[in-house]
């Protein structure tokens, strides 16, 4: 069974995506940046807000982010990455998860930060 999860971003309806697909006890978060109606310039008020709704999605998917086991950082300017490093590492805490980190030419230029996560279902680990 797979079940889709949308979070309502503007971009889910123009190019034809989800925020999260659930489907054999894996839950693949889409790259996510800040929300629109909560859009920080600083990268690390884009960070917070994208891990919140970034959260909301594991949450309803019934995961956590105690149950990622991968996340991929896509970095406008990876010269940013430091300043976000004190809330990710509050984030995942004691469970680490592997990790990728990348510069890129994001969607609209306001983005500094994209995060990408999978995680596993919390009755699946």
């Amino acid at each position: 069974m797979i079940r889709r999860i949308r979070s309502g971003g503007p971009y889910e309806d123009k190019v034809g995506y989800c925020r999260a697909v659930v489907a054999g006890g894996m839950v693949h978060v889409a790259g996510t940046c800040a929300h629109a109606d909560d859009m920080p310039t600083d990268v690390t008020g884009q960070c917070a807000s994208a891990l919140r709704v970034i959260g909301r999605a594991l949450e309803e998917a019934g995961s956590d982010f105690a149950h990622v086991v991968r996340v991929v950082y896509y970095m406008a300017d990876i010269r940013d990455f430091d300043a976000c490093w004190p809330q990710l590492r509050a984030t995942f805490a004691d469970h680490p998860p592997a990790g990728t980190v990348i510069e890129a030419k994001l969607a609209d230029p306001a983005f500094r930060i994209e995060i990408e996560v999978t995680a596993m279902q919390r009755d699946a680990a």
